[in-house]
């Protein structure tokens, strides 16, 4: 086979070939990692060994190959027992991902069904048969660059990483015809005369295959022709001696021809005769970085930018530009895709970086000068000015395909002379500050890794050995170096260098968030040193914006929130926000809602710390608690007219949000849960303590609803040990009634009785009305589930005379539902109808929606357990739906429960199964395991109502189980239950 033309090939006849450029068109490379791409989309190939089967169908070139092919393909002379199944499911696999159409099935073998132009390779092949032709034509230069082209289409290994016989024997022949391609281009180099530019590549050549005499003998050519005689006589000397030592064979004949031409000085050795001196072919710059071995993930950003790339064959210049926070890995993934791209740029590719983030960023004139340089324009043809260099740049990429890769930009206005000017070309560009300004672009926000990608990159560091027997301390540690690539490569490489570390042990000392970004760090890599870069780049007025917002504890702040914090107007402070989101250091979460990078926020809270005064961090935090304060006060109005709490909270200095409606107000709460408890926990200090207390208090919906009621109680026992600490027996009382009232509605009635007991103590020591009502009125509900009627009865008489002192209707309201089902506890049914309605009656005159709910929800009880039982199913409908409508969970869920009862007591079991069923859904992780053994116990009532006594028994012994951990009376009730059933 003549080294020129590669492996000859049969086209198909059995296939019509495919449309060509159709958007869906799939195609294959093997000259390196074995992919299919439909379109632009880069498809899965599975498993190593899935690609395997690929890869032989793909070599056969559409003809059929059998199932015992392909078995000693895979596995050679030694197949396992299951090796045809495991085939079949290998092709089943295939087939879903390229289609039925693509890969068919013919006698009992398989076969890939494609254009020709679909696989490198066969393009390779005909690239290289046009280049055989031009040069028996003696258009060496056409026949070169046809040679180029055909090596251009390597991407590294061919049939890489792909396992079995077949593919190592596939592998050598592609190697070997690469070898023979590279022999006969540096043939065709020397004979266009580029002899000097030659000797580099043969001398790394020679060097990689010593043996290899036909790439000595063009060294020793190119040696010759560019005035090295003496260097192309030691070629000759060290190839003779090498051959005697490793084979004991002499040179070939060529070869020893070739020295004695050389000794002679043939003059037409030096140059052919017939062939005049050639013009200086341009220069190929390759100027690419090395991709990381380990790139991992990021498959939908590769295939975009590589899609957006490949659009520079056509008739429009293609610019792309990465944006992200330092270290996200804008360089690595751009690197990789340009890699991945060279195909399509096969007359070069030139790179820079801009130092864009440091102190002193590259000058486009400078850069100019170098990528003229690259380009093969002498320096005494470099212009001076960078308007006259920027149009030379353009004239000399005019007409050549070269992409430009524009690495780490400063903004927009740093690139704009850098680009290229016409199609065939594409810049590639990387920058923290998301490039708006740049005309035509196409932008690209990169993120952080996925977790899963994260713990990939790790373990392909640190070794899956290491990495497997402790899964959950890597998880830890990425998601302590929150997902962003640099510190999990400096983590990593850390613990990689490290033999006496475990996981563990890193983890742990990533869990110190004071000493975190400390230890990211090693060698040269620190991700501190890449956040300061940004830093520096800020305005004051930004970096001051930069540092107070990290101080927030919550995941994310609203525009409003922000705007409080830095004493700012909201137009002046969303300003400052955008502009620390162009330059990737903040993440605009929504509209209206921005946050940090975990790491980031880090950093901030550092400079904060280091260049803000005290004083002014106190300040800023003191704000952001004013705003949540008068906000969540208002909420409380608008939830609860007429209620008294607002007039009973500390005065602020912010005036909060003001709200269409309750829905609007409720939106804001629920929006805001977890960042107003966060800064409940953290600014839990003396200075601020009575206004922190105030805030927990202002939003008890949040504790009621179920949904925060664990963050709630979390920021109730953090302020209680705060008061506790201060000595602020006022501020003390009420962090403690806010706790009972957390531990009531967990169904943890014994913890909160005693907490309870403890709030009234305080509230009448620090004479706080407020506190005294609620917590008399929190008592007398936690007697009614306690059974000790006569206390709660006495506690919420007096909880009445509280809230009349106060001249607060609505918790009067609150007291009277509450006594109601003291009264109906006690068989007092008729008084308990009458205290339900006195309550609903003093709520609906204040317009009080959802205390009017718990009002009917106590009507529904007691019309229930009068016999009313279509009045008891109307009241209680109309409170579930007003519970659902103010997000209270819990209490929709107990409504449920409620209607569950309604059904029994009027002989309807199948629909008390159906609000049970759903009332245990509801309840789910809410309410205490109390309340969900009284839904199980009514549950099973009505399970057996329909005859379902096998899952009625189920039920019985949960909720049996879930009474006696907690020591419950209910159990008597539910044991004879049991019992009865058994004995029918």
């Amino acid at each position: 086979m003549d080294r020129a033309s590669g492996p000859r090939v049969r086209v198909p006849e059995q296939r019509a070939p495919e449309k060509p450029g159709t958007a869906d068109a799939l195609r294959f490379t093997v000259l390196g990692p074995v992919r299919a791409w439909r379109g632009p989309e880069l498809l899965s190939s599975g498993s190593p060994q899935q690609r395997a089967l690929l890869t032989a169908l793909l070599l056969r070139e559409g003809r059929t190959a059998t199932a015992g092919e392909l078995i000693d393909a895979f596995w050679g002379e030694d197949p396992p027992s299951q090796a045809l199944a495991t085939i079949r499911t290998y092709a089943s696999r295939l087939r879903k991902i390229l289609g039925q159409d693509t890969l068919v099935s013919e006698s009992g073998g398989y076969a890939i069904r494609i254009d020709r132009g679909a696989l490198d390779l066969t393009l390779a092949q005909d690239l290289a048969a046009e280049a055989e032709k031009a040069r028996a034509a003696g258009d060496r230069c056409q026949a070169r660059t046809l040679i180029n082209k055909v090596l251009g289409l390597w991407d590294g290994e061919a049939l890489a990483s792909v396992p079995g016989p077949y593919a190592d024997n596939q592998r050598t022949r592609l190697e070997e015809w690469r070898l023979q391609l590279t022999e006969t281009r540096l043939d065709l180099d020397l004979e266009v005369g580029c002899h000097a530019e030659a000797v580099s590549e043969l001398t790394a050549l020679t060097a990689a295959h010593p043996l290899r005499e036909r790439l000595r003998e063009l060294l020793m050519v190119a040696l010759y022709r560019s005035g090295r005689q003496a260097e192309a006589l030691a070629v000759y000397a060290d190839t003779r001696r090498l051959l005697a030592e490793e084979l004991g064979v002499d040179p070939r004949p060529e070869l020893a021809q070739l020295q004695q031409r050389i000794l002679r000085a043939d003059e037409e050795l030096a140059r052919p005769a017939d062939e005049p001196a050639p013009a200086p072919a341009p220069l190929r710059p390759a100027q690419l970085p090395a991709t990381v071995p380990d790139f991992t993930g990021r498959s939908a950003f590769v295939a975009e930018l590589g899609s957006r790339l490949a659009t520079a064959e056509g008739s429009v210049m293609a610019v792309s530009a990465v944006a992200g926070i330092g270290g996200v890995g804008k360089t690595t993934l751009a690197v990789h895709v340009a890699h991945q791209a060279r195909r399509h740029f096969p007359d070069g590719q030139l790179y820079v970086d801009l130092q864009g983030a440091g102190a002193r960023a590259a000058e486009p004139e400078t850069v100019l000068g170098s990528f003229l340089r690259a380009l093969g324009t002498a320096d005494s043809a470099i212009p001076d000015t960078l308007d006259e260099r920027a149009a030379l740049y353009r004239s000399t990429l005019d007409g050549r395909r070269i992409l430009i890769l524009l690495d780490n930009a400063h903004d927009a206005a740093q690139i704009r002379p850098l680009l290229p000017g016409t199609p065939g070309c594409a810049a590639l560009v990387t920058s923290r500050v998301r490039m708006v300004d740049l005309a035509g672009a196409h932008l690209v926000d990169l993120d952080v890794m996925s977790p899963e990608e994260a713990l990939q990159l790790f373990t392909r560091i640190v070794g899956a050995e290491r990495v497997g027997s402790e899964r959950e301390a890597a998880l830890d540690v990425v998601a302590a170096c929150g997902f962003l690539p640099l510190a999990i490569r400096i983590a990593a490489s850390r613990l990689a260098a490290r033999r006496t570390w475990t996981v563990s042990v890193l983890a742990a000392k990533l869990a110190d968030e004071r000493r975190r970004l400390d230890e990211l760090q090693a060698g040269d890599l620190a991700v501190k040193a890449t956040f300061e870069l940004g830093y520096g780049q800020l305005e004051p007025a930004q970096a001051r914006a930069f540092r107070l917002l990290g101080l927030a504890d919550g995941p994310d702040i609203s525009l409003a929130a922000a705007a409080a914090l830095l004493n700012l107007d909201p137009h002046a402070a969303e300003d400052l926000l955008e502009a620390l989101v162009d330059t990737s250091l903040v993440e605009s979460a929504a509209p209206g809602r921005y946050r940090y990078h975990d790491l980031v926020r880090l950093y901030a809270r550092a400079c904060a710390e280091r260049d803000e005064r005290a004083v002014e961090r106190e300040s800023a935090l003191s704000r952001l608690l004013d705003f949540y304060l008068a906000t969540a006060a208002g909420v409380y109005a608008l939830e609860r007219p007429g209620d008294r709490l607002v007039d009973h909270l500390e005065p602020t200095d912010h005036a909060g949000l003001v709200f269409a409606d309750r829905h609007a107000a409720l939106d804001w709460l629920y929006t805001e849960a977890t960042n107003l408890l966060a800064c409940v926990r953290q600014v839990a200090r003396p200075a601020t303590l009575r206004r922190t207390v105030d805030l927990l208090y202002a939003a008890l919906d949040l504790g009621e609803s179920g949904a925060n009621a664990k963050q709630y109680e979390a920021a109730a026992v953090t302020v209680r040990e705060a008061a506790r600490e201060c000595g602020d027996p006022r501020a003390e009382s009420r962090a403690v009634m806010s706790l009972a009232n957390a531990h009531q509605l967990a169904g943890r009635f014994d913890h909160a009785d005693r907490e309870a007991e403890e709030a009234m103590r305080l509230a009448e020591t620090a004479q706080d009305l407020l506190a005294v009502s609620w917590a008399a009125n929190a008592r007398g509900i936690i007697a009614l589930y306690h059974n000790r009627h006569q206390d709660g009865e006495a506690f919420l008489n007096q909880a009445i005379d509280a809230f009349r002192s106060d001249g607060n209707r609505p918790g009067e309201a609150s007291a009277l539902c509450n006594l109601s089902r003291i009264h109906l506890a006690t068989g007092r049914t008729g008084s308990a109808i009458t205290l339900a309605r006195s309550g609903i009656e003093i709520y609906d005159s204040l317009g009080h929606a959802l205390r009017g709910a718990n009002g009917r929800y106590a009507l529904g009880m007691a019309l229930t357990q009068s016999g009313e039982f279509a009045a008891a199913t109307a009241k209680l409908t109309e409170a579930l739906e007003i519970f659902r409508d103010s997000r209270q969970r819990l209490w929709e869920g107990m409504s449920l429960f409620r209607l569950a009862e309604v059904e029994i007591a009027s002989g309807r079991p199948a629909q008390a199964a159906q609000y049970a069923e759903l009332a245990l859904t509801v309840l789910r992780g809410i309410g205490g395991e109390w309340r969900r053994g009284n839904v199980l116990t009514v549950l099973g009532r009505a399970l057996a109502g329909i005859g379902q006594t096998g899952r009625a028994q189920v039920c019985w012994n949960e909720a049996l189980g879930i009474y006696d951990d907690l020591d419950a009376p209910e159990a008597d009730g539910v044991r004879s239950l049991l019992t009865s059933i058994s004995t029918h």
